[in-house]
């Protein structure tokens, strides 16, 4: 069991090379094609996934090391489970984004779980990796659903993006008033500035939810004041 998260990570890396990058869901595999949708970030925020993957395979060498220290016995499990969906979600991913975000939403489960079951020792290893991968996840869930959501006409694209950038703040905060930590909302604020910078001098009120949203994660950090990531 020590040794499954730093295999699966490792794994969860490689899935990215073995299929080929992703650069969001086909516009044509929905009922009203998602082209460029107000929701999606700008592409260089998906670069945060290279440091998500370092500090997965990181902490899963020192995962293994620290066998079964109350600080990290708790976070295997949820992820292994968050792990052992995401190696496979690109594949699903490229074929059908009903089951991409159902996996995804899994992915966040676990993410979350195990961030929040982490203890506050060495957090370069444990509070780090688990947070970025948590918080970029929260972000990513809430735009494959906005996606969806339009995509099936179920709302446009507009309130789509609204209500996604609004779901992350509060799913964010939620978090942040449980465990907070720095990589969390870093993770969150990275992708709400992606969302901003996409729809910059297009969809104002876009631009500005998402800025706002950033603003009150930080300040909602700011007054936790947590002694570590």
């Amino acid at each position: 069991m020590r040794l499954l998260p730093f295999l699966l990570a490792i794994l969860f890396a490689a899935s990215l090379i073995a299929t080929g990058s992703f650069g969001g869901f086909d516009p044509s595999a929905f009922p009203i094609p998602q082209t460029d949708p107000p929701v999606q970030p700008e592409g260089w925020a998906f670069s945060i996934w290279g440091v998500i993957y370092i500090g997965l395979i990181a902490h899963g060498v020192r995962s293994r090391a620290r066998g079964d220290h109350p600080d990290w016995a708790g976070t295997r499990w949820p992820l292994v489970i968050s792990l052992g969906v995401g190696i496979f979600w690109i594949s699903v991913a490229k074929v059908s984004p009903i089951w991409a975000t159902a996996l995804i939403l899994v992915m966040l489960g676990g993410a979350v779980l195990a961030y929040l079951r982490a203890g506050r020792a060495e957090p370069w290893f444990l509070g780090w990796p688990l947070g970025l991968y948590a918080g970029w996840l929260t972000a990513a869930s809430a735009v494959s659903l906005g996606i969806l959501a339009a995509g099936w006409g179920l709302t446009g694209a507009l309130p789509a993006a609204l209500a996604g950038i609004v779901t992350t703040a509060a799913v964010g905060l939620a978090v942040t008033f449980t465990r907070p930590g720095s990589a969390f909302t870093a993770a969150l604020v990275w992708g709400l500035a992606g969302i901003a910078a996409a729809n910059w001098g297009t969809e104002p009120a876009v631009t500005w939810t998402a800025l706002i949203g950033a603003a009150v994660l930080i300040a909602a950090l700011a007054v936790r004041r947590p002694k570590a990531a």
